[in-house]
């Protein structure tokens, strides 16, 4: 039996091939969203400020009286605190009585799945349990009774879970299916731009690398824990002979080790950005701390993900019987190779899998 246009990843120990199916496109319709009008109470000063009482208010005050009441198995935890408007770390209102004109701020025309969006990145700092209660309070007004509030917010966070689980998996075979040499961090000098311009012209200058020079990189943008300044992590696959400038051993001392070091700097991003470093990456373990270093902040702060083109999950390859282990996966869907499988193209033999076999078959997403 042949497996014909079958999908093959690589999950880091393995190659699993997903074959073809003629099922129909499912007609995924959007359900159209009800806009509602938010009322904007605070700036956006008052609610950094006011995130650290409520952090302290969640550790030491579990007030019994204020929380609502769910089972030990929702979602909304036994002694979670339930967070007040007053000391909410939100701008938005829970007054259900009318406001006087002069007392009835600004309105904001925004559907609930976009309150909701806003509510869950403001509260990224807190607790898990504390988080959902807090956005459960802000968003209580806008629904008709508190069970259709805590199902809607419940059903977000699944689908937040959902999509990061999503957002790992893709990131993990488009990397296992490239080769990286490089873990680079660029940094911006005041004097030459503004968060803005380096922004732009930094993706601007990877997006010419990767269509020009072949570059190929995963990255993701990130501010520093005290300076709060922009800068870019990324791991990079920049074939021989494609390097701008030159690759300068520099002596410097690094405030967060505390302690001189030497670094590898690149001229050509120095002379236009402010700093960049290069470290090689000479091994598989390097690599997958420098995976897991950019997975930390997509988790902690939802960060997108920055891809280049050129990076694809999947090769198409025609599967053999006798190249097939087993079935694995949800129904046994999936098929588990051998390590030394052959790869077809359209019925044309094209070798044994590896590196180069690889980067003649057809990709796809």
């Amino acid at each position: 039996m042949i497996y014909r246009e079958s999908k093959v990843y690589f999950d880091g120990s393995h190659y699993i091939a997903i074959p073809h199916t003629n099922r129909p496109p499912s007609n995924r319709r959007k359900p159209v969203e009800e806009f509602i009008e938010v009322r904007q109470e605070q700036s956006a000063e008052t609610v950094a400020q006011s995130t650290e009482p409520v952090r302290e208010e969640a550790k030491e005050a579990r007030t019994a009286t204020a929380e609502p009441d769910f089972s030990d198995d929702d979602v909304f935890e036994e002694g979670c605190v339930y967070l007040t408007p007053e000391t909410a770390p939100f701008p938005f209102a829970f007054d259900d009585e009318p406001q006087s004109e002069e007392q009835n701020p600004a309105t904001v025309r925004m559907t609930r799945k976009e309150l909701f969006e806003r509510l869950y990145a403001q509260t990224a700092d807190l607790p898990r349990k504390d988080r959902k209660v807090a956005i459960f309070t802000a968003m209580l007004p806008y629904f008709q009774d508190e069970f259709a509030a805590k199902m809607f917010v419940e059903e977000n966070f699944n689908r937040k879970i959902r999509n990061l689980v999503a957002r790992k998996i893709r990131l993990a075979r488009k990397a296992n299916l490239q080769e990286f040499n490089y873990f680079c961090t660029f940094t911006y000098d005041d004097k030459l731009h503004d968060e803005v311009a380096f922004r732009k012209k930094l993706t601007n200058c990877l997006s010419l690398f990767s269509s020009r020079k072949k570059w190929r990189y995963i990255g993701v943008w990130e501010r520093s824990p005290e300076k709060n300044r922009l800068h870019f992590h990324g791991v990079f696959h920049i074939p021989d002979g494609t390097m701008p400038g030159e690759l300068v051993e520099v002596n410097d001392y690094s405030f967060a080790i505390h302690q001189r070091q030497v670094t590898l700097q690149n001229t050509y991003f120095n002379k236009r950005f402010g700093r960049s470093d290069f470290e090689l990456i000479d091994e598989q373990s390097r690599k997958a701390e420098a995976l897991a270093y950019i997975l930390k902040y997509i988790e902690k702060t939802g960060e997108k993900v920055v891809y280049s083109k050129g990076l694809s999950q999947f090769f198409i390859s025609d599967i053999m019987e006798e190249d097939v282990v087993c079935r694995v996966g949800v129904d046994d869907r999936k098929l588990l190779l051998f390590d030394d499988f052959g790869c077809w193209d359209e019925g044309c033999y094209v070798g044994k899998v590896s590196k180069d076999v690889i980067e003649q078959m057809r990709r796809c997403n």
